[in-house]
């Protein structure tokens, strides 16, 4: 029987992409930071009926009739994600009093509304620069929040990899932003948000930190959490949070009513209620004692991983990670970002091109390629796998011209793939197992 009877029948291309992409995920080893495998939980609730209902607006506050269940599930969302994200207060008997918005369609609709929310066009915002290990929506020239607002950036230092608080500091005092945004989306190392939140008060900026790639990491206890030092915090729903494609804010009450309205009608229209519903899935699934295991886990593979990467003899930028990513570093090599990802997925590896600080070759060809453990962690694997793969990929990269290697680790790989399968359970799997 076919996992998707009715698409196969009516729709015979799009089915077999599908299909062809499930059996990618199956036999390839993702290792794309920002990428994970949702629940089969979490798969339903996105492929759901509630995709059939339009919800303008908020629980009880809604632009059209018949919302009475949808507001169940979005209300679900909001609660579970204020239980994982606000820490205990001093007392220990009360948690922070944050607002949550799950409607937004990602993270860089997040971080739109936030600015519509906050700032005016013009002001000035301060973020980690984009080849520095930054997102586009932090201010990049090509984004609107580089093309709405007066972007400055700060770096890394070129000398250890990690950012350089002085500068922050001395780019605050002499710039005043209006709001300073932590996060990054290839920084290998922990945030300092109390750091971030002294310069902050010292300009009187808003602080918002983008937890995009570690919010699973802060729900499972394994990075400090941004509350209560950010006055907003942002992330995507997936990555190492395990949900489905999305983004969601979370704010101090005092700035929801603001934040709300720049979500909708400020930013979007409908809300998907079929991802809403999902996002409340993986919430759940995040809430259990598991998770727990699972972000210690991530951590772990990686630090495993990056060790054995430098005793083959890569370099990493900050020589190592605290998180859940790594950035290899091939300046001193002759392959570049863009062919060591291009070798790495013909050898069943898939991974992405990255610039690295004091970038020479450009940001389309790159001289890093950036490497995380969240998929292969969801798939059941552990340091002996972590340090496995590490030695499969220097092995490769370190000699760019040998077809012979990349063909025996491309079976490596798929062997080992099938040792930890997942989605084992759909009817035209090629895998036996689980997720």
């Amino acid at each position: 029987m076919s996992p998707m009877p009715h698409l196969a029948e009516t729709d015979p291309d799009v089915f077999a992409a599908v299909q062809s992409e499930l059996h990618r995920q199956q036999l390839d080893l993702e290792l794309i930071a920002s990428e994970n495998y949702a629940s089969r939980a979490v798969l339903e609730a996105a492929g759901s009926v509630l995709t059939n209902k339009y919800a303008e607006g908020l629980p009880k506050r809604r632009y059209y009739g018949g919302c009475q269940h949808v507001d169940v599930v979005e209300n679900l969302a909001r609660r579970r994600a204020r239980q994982l994200f606000t820490p205990l207060d001093a007392n220990r008997d009360a948690i922070c009093d944050i607002g949550v918005n799950v409607q937004p369609h990602a993270g860089a609709q997040a971080n739109a509304a936030v600015y519509l929310a906050l700032i005016q066009p013009g002001d000035t915002i301060m973020g980690l620069a984009l080849s520095h290990g930054g997102h586009l929506t932090h201010g990049s020239p090509v984004n609107s929040s580089g093309k709405l607002y007066r972007a400055v950036p700060y770096h890394v230092r070129e000398t250890d990899g990690r950012i350089d608080m002085d500068e922050v500091r001395r780019v605050a005092l002499a710039q005043r932003p209006r709001l300073i945004v932590c996060g990054a989306s290839a920084y290998p190392r922990a945030l300092d948000f109390a750091a971030f939140r002294a310069i902050a008060d010292e300009v009187d900026a808003y602080l918002m930190a983008d937890i995009a790639h570690i919010a699973g990491l802060v729900a499972g206890g394994t990075h400090a959490n941004p509350f209560p030092h950010c006055h907003v915090v942002t992330t995507t729903t997936h990555k190492t949070l395990r949900g489905p494609r999305g983004g969601m804010i979370m704010a101090h009450r005092a700035h929801m009513k603001a934040i709300n309205s720049a979500v909708f009608p400020g930013t979007q229209g409908g809300p998907l209620m079929h991802i809403i519903a999902a996002k409340a899935v993986a919430f759940h699934e995040a809430q259990q004692p598991a998770f727990r295991d699972y972000a210690r886990a991530v951590v772990d593979n990686a630090s495993a991983m990056a060790d054995r990467l430098q005793e083959r003899g890569l370099s990493l930028v900050s020589g190592g990670t605290d998180n859940h990513l790594m950035l290899i570093d091939l300046s001193d090599q002759p392959i570049s970002g863009k062919d060591a990802e291009t070798l790495l997925g013909r050898a069943g590896i898939t991974v992405n091109k990255n610039t690295v600080p004091g970038e020479r070759r450009g940001p389309m060809v790159t001289s890093g390629i950036r490497v995380g453990t969240p998929a292969m962690t969801t798939r059941g694997m552990g340091l002996d796998q972590a340090r496995l793969v590490a030695d499969l990929i220097a092995s490769v990269l370190l000699a760019p011209g040998d077809e012979e290697t990349v063909e025996t680790t491309r079976q490596r790989i798929h062997d080992l793939c099938r040792e930890y399968p997942i989605y084992a359970d759909f009817p035209g799997s090629i895998l036996g197992g689980r997720v």
